[in-house]
């Protein structure tokens, strides 16, 4: 990626595209460092299809803090999942970062 994401809609656009090509430098680099896990293991990763956006919180250029509520479907073995969940995001030094999220279901 060449541009910072400048909302947290993006990042977590961004962070989608990562999981779906098992980018972990990319997750590493944009996960907070008060919640970013010292590694992370991709190798049981789904093939993950579709990232659709439902709500958004705050989470501007201007903003500091924002929410984005999404849904992922995946592929894993014959069937098909969907991740639910309402992810927390911080800007810090004009760089978003993913905190944490509550999974739904």
């Amino acid at each position: 990626m060449t541009q910072p994401p400048t909302t947290a809609e993006a990042l977590m656009r961004s962070r989608f595209d990562a999981f779906r090509s098992g980018d972990t430098d990319w997750l590493l680099a944009t996960w907070h460092e008060s919640t970013r896990p010292d590694d992370l293991d991709l190798s049981d990763n789904p093939r993950w299809r579709g990232l659709q956006i439902l709500d958004t919180v705050d989470g501007g250029e201007d903003d500091l803090t924002g929410i984005v509520e999404f849904r992922a479907t995946y592929i894993e073995g014959s069937g098909i999942g969907v991740l639910h969940e309402r992810s927390r995001f911080l800007k810090e030094n004009d760089t978003w970062f993913y905190v944490d999220g509550d999974v739904s279901g």
